[in-house]
């Protein structure tokens, strides 16, 4: 089994300051770790190359990129809202970032690659189709699960998210595009307490009260997500990989470790496997402790890979 591992050392360029926790030093760590366990030279590690404004266009307004653009500093760094920040290299990594996911995508429908996992940043599950917000600029799996459904064969795609929050961009991209499911695991009432209540067909939401323990959140995989995939039977599945629902991670309060990752990563190939050639796309949005991040991303690696 062959497992793209894409990623670009200027991600890392993104930098909206020492205190903020989406930090350079998060792909740091992944890439420690994944080198000190030799994971890394078990995986087919492809560099990732930028999105062209066609493949933006695809999940987001004409606009959007525009209006980056010209916020976009020479110098420093400014605030799009009160969460997220650009730097003059943010954009380029951006960029970077939704590409990976395009080159994922792509790589695994022709055969390269059995899935692939994209450890770039900045995150991308919380930009909706004309607004930047929650540390993303571009909707990174939302541009590559929209690349997907242009290709052959590819009618139907899941988008499955277990991050601590909720998707609400990837909602509002695919809310009435019911080619598209989108199932998500969050933390609630929590942040963004956008789109969180909407009722559609193709939206599976599954808010977990803070502080509670993994059990719960497995049976909303079991419960309500594999119900959900079953009826709508996707040709390809995207993974949002969240890892901040982790116990030890400052930025909510769910209970989660390493082994619940490689579970519900587990579940989810399972059933990739059997419905879908075991084409999976995931990709890196939170997760803001390092070192269980590193961890978390390993146990998810290792089964994508078979070990």
């Amino acid at each position: 089994m062959t497992t793209a591992f894409i990623t670009h050392k200027d991600c890392m360029l993104h930098n909206m300051g020492p205190e903020h926790p989406e930090s350079p030093i998060r792909l740091a760590a992944i890439n420690k770790v994944l080198q000190r366990t030799g994971l890394i030279d078990q995986l087919d590690q492809v560099t990732a190359v930028p999105v062209t404004e066609e493949q933006i266009s695809l999940a987001h307004h004409k606009l959007h990129q525009k209006r980056l653009e010209a916020k976009l500093p020479q110098e420093g760094v400014v605030y799009t809202d009160d969460d997220t920040a650009m730097c003059p290299e943010s954009l380029h990594a951006a960029s970077l970032a939704a590409g990976s996911v395009i080159l994922a995508t792509n790589r695994v429908l022709s055969g390269k690659a059995d899935n692939a996992f994209c450890a770039v940043r900045p995150p991308g599950h919380h930009a909706e189709y004309n607004l930047a917000m929650g540390f993303c600029l571009y909707n990174n799996i939302a541009i590559g699960a929209a690349h997907a459904l242009m290709q052959p064969g590819i009618q139907r795609v899941a988008i499955l998210d277990f991050d601590v929050h909720h998707c609400n961009g990837t909602v509002d991209i695919f809310k009435d595009r019911p080619e598209v499911l989108v199932c998500s695991t969050f933390q609630h009432p929590y942040y963004p307490e956008r789109y969180h209540e909407i009722d559609r067909p193709n939206i599976v939401n599954c808010p977990i009260a803070a502080h509670t323990e993994p059990h719960i959140f497995h049976r909303a995989i079991e419960e309500q997500w594999l119900p959900a995939l079953h009826e709508h039977k996707p040709d390809m599945i995207f993974i949002s990989a969240g890892f901040d629902a982790h116990k030890e991670d400052p930025m909510a309060d769910l209970n989660l470790e390493e082994e619940d990752f490689r579970q519900v990563t587990q579940v989810i190939k399972t059933f990739a496997d059997q419905y879908c050639q075991g084409r999976i796309v995931s990709v890196l949005e939170g997760g803001y402790n390092p070192v269980p991040l590193a961890f978390s991303v390993q146990a998810h690696l290792e089964v994508l890979a078979g070990f």
